[in-house]
This record gives C-alpha cells, sequence and structure tokens, in this order.
C-alpha cells in the first residue's frame, strides 16, 4: 500500500523535519509513504471573504495537480469523520480490501482547503474537533497512520 500526504507549506523546524522522518521510517515498514508538499499560499492577517476563496483555490489547484485520477483521496477537514484508533486502523484495512493500493491524505493550509479539492475528496477525516495548524496535523496523521498499522499487525504500542 501506498500513503501519501498532499499538504500546504514546507516544514521548516527541525523538530517537525525529525518527528515526521522518525514516522516515516517507522512506517516503511508498513507501506510506502510519500510527502508532497505544495507551497501554501501567502495571505495577510485580514482578508475578504473573495480573497480567500481566491487564494483557497490556487493552493487547491496545487494540490489537485499532485493527485492522480485513481488515488482515494481523503480530505482532512475539521468536520469530517471521526474514529477512534480502531476504528481508523478498521477504515485502513476495509479500503485494502477493497483494492484501494494509494490513500492520499490532503491537509490544507490556515484556511483550509478549496472546494474543489473537498469535491475530488473520496470521503474526509477529522482528528480532532480542535483546529491545528497543518504542521502539527501532518506528524498527527502520520503518527495515527503508524499507529492503525500497528493496531492492524496486533503489535503493541505505547499508549
Amino acid at each position: 500500500m501506498t500513503i501519501r500526504i498532499v499538504c500546504a507549506g514546507k516544514l521548516k523546524e527541525r523538530y517537525w523535519i525529525e518527528a515526521a522522518a522518525e514516522f516515516q521510517k517507522r512506517l516503511s515498514r508498513f507501506a510506502q509513504v510519500e510527502i508532497a508538499e505544495v507551497a501554501d499560499e501567502k495571505t495577510p492577517d485580514t482578508l475578504s471573504p473573495a480573497e480567500e476563496a481566491q487564494a483557497m483555490a490556487k493552493e487547491g489547484e496545487r494540490m489537485l495537480a499532485r493527485i492522480a485520477p485513481q488515488e482515494h483521496v481523503i480530505a482532512l477537514t475539521i468536520d469530517g469523520k471521526r474514529y477512534d484508533s480502531p476504528g481508523f486502523a478498521a477504515r485502513l484495512q476495509s479500503l485494502q480490501r477493497m483494492g484501494k493500493s494509494r490513500l492520499t491524505f490532503v491537509i490544507g493550509g490556515s484556511l483550509g482547503l478549496s472546494g474543489a479539492v473537498l469535491t475530488r475528496a473520496d470521503e474526509t477525516l477529522s482528528l480532532s474537533d480542535m483546529t491545528f495548524p497543518h504542521r502539527i496535523a501532518r506528524i498527527l496523521l502520520l503518527e495515527q497512520v503508524y499507529r492503525a498499522f500497528k493496531i492492524l499487525g496486533n503489535e503493541t504500542y505505547h499508549k
């Protein structure tokens, strides 16, 4: 299985880069992991609704250009489907059994995901009712995917 993460923005701080690398290394036992970073739109603190929509659309176009038609796309959004860790593991297993060999998770920038990206998504996922910066969301997602594979392999993992 291939797990892809298409995300806005680059990890800049060493501690985020190291955390992502650690989970990618751990995940390599279970799946191929690919990270596709797209430039996030630079936005001032105050935008009109039209400017927000335009910025999200530009970012969304860059994301959609990195997604192949055959990929199963899961968009991370606050109002997405919520799972506990065993439930998320079961969902990944279900997708695998359905023949979905390429799962692509999409993480938007500070404004969220464009309507076009949400329309392209096959499903949505929420990591929490709380909002996280995209750098933290990437690490949380990598950790939860790793945890899911450990659960599916009946392997122990710290609680």
